[in-house]
């Protein structure tokens, strides 16, 4: 029973890795588009939660009203 613990563990770290590598090439790099849909949904959340989505909507809004939309 001691031996399959050993075994489980490692067969977790190689799922991870694998996991982990989806999208990189074989230098090592991601894909820019892997790269950003990891990052796009954090990024969203953060700007929820510190309200910056209301800063966007308030610049946004006043660059329209310049150019006369």
């Amino acid at each position: 029973m001691a031996h399959t613990a050993g075994r489980t563990a490692s067969r977790t770290r190689e799922r991870l890795s694998a996991v982990a590598d989806i999208g990189t090439r074989p230098g090592g790099r991601r894909h820019p588009l892997v790269a950003a849909a990891m990052v796009l949904p954090l990024a969203v959340v953060l700007a929820i939660v510190f309200g910056a989505v209301q800063a966007v909507v308030t610049q946004a809004s006043s660059v329209a009203g310049m150019l006369g939309y």
